[in-house]
């Protein structure tokens, strides 16, 4: 029939009518009632499930289990939370600040604290905004209009950020009477969040919510110190410099002042790697080893040279053994679920060896290093050797370098460990927080095809198995470490949208990848771009633009 359209769907093609939704699609195949469908791929283009077919499709259902599925989860989770908070305490404002320990971290303007009866009170009006399954509406509006609303609410920061956007209408939400806006995708309605907590954390809470493969479970919180001082110490620096939002970061740069800002955010790195030497050297124990490690496009290599020179300038010599050389062969290398080679594991390294020959150096004897042979798969039948001096300190960077199992017969007192990761604490905005895994997958982009010959298709298709591999081998570790590193720059990804636009806009529709393509053009939108001239060469953004002082 002329009025039809076909949908391929679940591996089946169906006849409906032209100007069917997707949630009409659900009830016909007996799915409507499954809330962990939170939305549907439209010929690669990620929809909500109020989305309305024009024509001959192709459905890819998106779950909990996909990582589109869990932000429009959590998103609307967070819009569930504002109106709770809006509700109950409207002359106050709320930030959702950065994600830590399987939740997200809460906060309120200046800092000021809440009661855990406020904390409660919350969490049952946020009951009952799930119970009432209010419905998100799709409002589009002029940028003016959206602008004036954000005014009336108090949310000067929501506004600025659209100052800058070369965009004429806006898409706002409304649930119940509240308007807000939100960088992505909401569920059709509040009774879709089955399972949250709250978790006091002072002066903020904690928001828990279901990770990506456990359908409605939470996860078991876990509290991450460290981790969370770094965020913290962050975002202080950012209030300092009255940059707490993109729309901040754009005013300068449309001010002409963004070349004396990449000053100070570079200093402010540069002093923290002498302050990390500084610990290194007045720490009662001998340090012999440092071990570096962190998740991909954290900027490890720069690290460790910039660390490098600040232990030189302490009168010290740094080493660097590289673990690549300490592969096992190939044929003995285990495997993953999927049968291929698993190079990330612990065990597809000669620990043993390893142990025994760091033991022998920090000793002072003489150790013959082994040579990993790639092309071969195997190690050459001869090695480098290599004897500490008095003033000699080995580096080592690699992904395991947090996981005590690696280094399990040195003593404690002789090592010193790193994180090194990009711990983002810019927002677009005091509700749309930057995750730092979108600014790692940019510099990878980047970096990939400036120095790798790889475009941006294949960086997103394989990052799903990178951050597989992060997730076992180096975030269960990190609070490990004796100090984190925050290779975070404040102006970074108004530099790296110069480069990664192009790269992004080359995926087209025809892509399984497009619609994470779209999502990061969208992101990228926000930021005025910055001319990477602007930045030193010792910089570990050079690490990915190009420039490199550290690289020939």
């Amino acid at each position: 029939m002329e009025n039809n359209i076909k949908v391929e769907i679940n591996s089946k093609t169906l006849e409906f009518k032209i100007g069917t939704s997707l949630l009409e699609i659900l009830e016909v195949i007996g799915m409507k009632d499954d809330f962990t469908i939170v939305a549907a791929k439209v010929n690669n283009d990620l929809k909500e499930l109020g989305y309305v077919l024009t024509e001959d499709s192709k459905v890819e259902l998106i779950s909990l289990d996909k990582d589109d599925g869990t932000r429009i989860y959590r998103r609307s989770l967070h819009f569930i939370l504002i109106k709770a908070f809006r509700d109950l305490m409207p002359e106050k404002k709320l930030i959702i600040s950065y994600s830590i320990s399987k939740g997200m971290y809460i906060q309120l303007e200046d800092d000021e604290g809440v009661s855990i009866e406020e904390l409660d009170a919350i969490e049952k009006k946020m009951k009952e905004i799930i119970a009432a399954c209010l419905p998100f509406e799709r409002v589009i509006m002029g940028i003016d209009e959206a602008k004036r609303l954000c005014y009336l609410s108090g949310r000067e920061d929501r506004a600025l950020a659209f100052e800058h956007r070369n965009k004429q209408n806006v898409t706002m939400y409304r649930c119940g009477d509240l308007y807000d806006y939100f960088y992505g995708y909401m569920v059709p309605h509040t009774g879709y969040v089955k399972s949250f907590k709250l978790i006091n954390k002072a002066p903020g809470f904690i928001l828990l919510f279901p990770e990506k493969r456990m359908g409605f479970t939470l996860p078991i919180y876990t509290e991450q110190p460290k981790l969370f001082n770094v965020f913290k110490e962050y975002k202080k620096w950012l209030k300092i410099l009255e940059i707490e939002n993109v729309g901040a970061l754009n005013n300068i740069v449309k001010d002409g002042k963004i070349s004396e800002l990449i000053r100070v955010a570079e200093a402010l790195q540069e002093k923290k790697f002498a302050n990390i030497v500084d610990q290194i050297t007045l720490s009662k124990d001998k340090k012999k080893i440092i071990l570096i490690a962190g998740p991909s496009s954290s900027g490890k290599t720069t690290s460790a040279n910039r660390l490098g020179v600040q232990l030189k300038v302490s009168g010290l010599k740094p080493v660097t053994i590289s673990l690549d050389n300490y592969f096992i062969n190939r044929d003995t290398t285990p495997k993953d679920e999927s049968g291929e080679f698993d190079f990330e594991a612990l065990e597809a390294l000669d620990v043993e060896l390893f142990n025994d020959n760091l033991g022998e150096l920090i000793k002072g004897r003489e150790v013959e290093l082994p040579i990993y042979n790639f092309k071969l798969g195997k190690r050459e039948s001869k090695g480098t050797k290599r004897k500490l001096g008095e003033s000699d300190v080995l580096v080592i960077e690699g992904i395991h370098g947090l996981n005590d199992k690696l280094t399990a017969s040195i003593p404690e007192e002789s090592k010193f460990k790193i994180f090194v990761s990009a711990l983002t604490s810019l927002n677009l905005d005091d509700h749309n927080r930057i995750p730092t895994t979108d600014t790692r997958v940019i510099r990878r982009i980047v970096r990939d095809h400036q120095f790798r010959g790889a475009n941006a298709l294949s960086t997103i298709k394989r990052w799903s198995s990178v951050r597989k591999g992060e997730e076992k081998n180096i975030f269960p570790f990190q609070e490990n470490a004796d100090v984190f590193f925050n290779s975070s720059l404040v102006y970074e990804l108004g530099v790296l949208k110069t480069l990664a636009e192009p790269l992004l806009q080359e995926i087209d529709q025809s892509n399984e990848e497009y619609s994470e393509a779209k999502r990061l053009l969208e992101f990228l939108s926000y930021f005025l771009p910055i001319d990477y001239k602007e930045i030193p060469f010792n910089s570990i953004i050079r690490e990915f633009v190009g420039g490199s002082c550290f690289y020939t």
